[in-house]
């Protein structure tokens, strides 16, 4: 009887070595800090970059404006730009389309 009751050991014992592989296993890729979710956030912190990016070369044009139609340095070119653009503004000479 003490025989047949440690293979039975063995088996129970091997079933929960398995159980507990694969539920690790499962965890490793599938989980909350698994590989894929590690693919996934890396793939979205790519495209945050990538906008980042953009949204600073676009602030850094919106601050060149900005200084250029400052009161201590005028470009009139760009004044003329905004007044046309925005106020629908032009010369007497010329045919203004929308």
């Amino acid at each position: 009887m003490e025989n047949r009751s440690c293979s039975y050991c063995g088996v129970i014992f091997a079933g929960f070595v398995l159980s507990a592989m694969g539920y690790l296993s499962f965890a490793a890729l599938q989980g909350d800090h698994g590989f894929f979710r590690l693919v996934q956030v890396e793939a979205q912190e790519a495209q945050l970059e990538a906008e980042l990016a953009a949204l600073a070369a676009e602030r850094a044009t919106i601050e060149n404006k900005v200084r250029r139609l400052g009161t201590d340095s005028l470009d009139l070119d760009l004044l003329d730009e905004q007044a046309r653009a925005i106020l629908g503004l032009g010369h007497p000479d010329e045919i203004v389309i929308r």
